[in-house]
């Protein structure tokens, strides 16, 4: 893996004339079929056309799954705008629409609310009748640590904020939001004790407890993952945008505590 990933930081340079590659290349296949033609190479494939087929047609398949796999990403964007999901469950006000509750419930997530209210006096009576206990639920979640996304080198760009939130129902949930990262193959999303960033290799988040979280959903717009509740959030320090197949780290996120 470490032998791809140094391939794709070598060839990193090359990014901004991806286009330019891709045209040399049909012009290149068009005129390599042109000189096979002029050469009657397909009078000898066609005699042989049954051997010549049974080698091709697998080798074929394999080319181009790869050729889509790895390289569409380089000419692709997708998008992802998922919904505040501690926002579902709201109630809209008849003067708000549902983009403007999960801005403000997102909003109050981050502001601390202290009450402090005086003893109430109780009238006097033979048999003091107890007051109720009674345990007000969280209105809104809270956010427990967030983050900046950090460009690793001058292709591996990141942008956007990473926060993890503690629900009402004590759920954990990482949420990416105006999140924008250079897209490629098999992107997947990492939680990990690591506090990065670091553009020399993907293996440095992979210290004790780091947990994949799964792939990218896309690599713009706002997106939801959910965290297992037996995750000790206090060692994890960043979320790490990673490319499985090269091993490489696309953008990193460091974590700040908001408690």
């Amino acid at each position: 893996m470490s032998t791809f990933g140094d391939l794709e930081r070598a060839f990193a340079d090359l990014y901004p004339y991806r286009w330019a590659f891709a045209a040399g290349l049909i012009i290149f296949l068009a005129a390599f079929l042109s000189f096979a033609y002029w050469k009657d190479w397909h009078r000898f494939v066609w005699r042989h056309r049954v051997r010549a087929g049974l080698i091709a047609a697998p080798v074929l398949v394999v080319t181009l799954w790869l050729a889509w796999f790895l390289g569409s990403p380089l000419f692709t964007n997708t998008t992802v705008d998922e919904e505040f999901p501690f926002a579902a469950t709201a109630t809209v006000p008849s003067d708000m629409d549902r983009a403007q509750v999960e801005t403000v419930m997102a909003g109050l997530a981050k502001v601390e609310s202290p009450v402090n209210e005086d003893m109430p006096v109780m009238p006097a009576a033979t048999t003091p009748t107890p007051l109720p206990t009674v345990i007000p639920e969280p209105v809104a979640p809270t956010v427990i640590k967030e983050g900046q996304f950090q460009d690793i080198d001058g292709f591996h760009k990141g942008s956007g904020t990473a926060t993890i939130y503690r629900g009402p129902d004590g759920s954990l949930l990482l949420r990416l939001e105006d999140f924008q990262v250079t897209n490629g193959p098999d992107l997947h999303v990492v939680l990990s004790p690591w506090e990065g960033p670091d553009g020399t290799s993907g293996g440095k988040f992979m210290s004790p407890g780091w947990i994949d979280l799964g792939k990218l959903k896309g690599n713009i717009g706002n997106q939801n993952y959910t965290i297992h509740d037996d995750v000790d959030i206090g060692i994890h320090n960043s979320v790490t945008i990673w490319c499985k197949p090269f091993n490489v780290i696309f953008s990193v996120a460091p974590l700040q505590d908001e408690s």
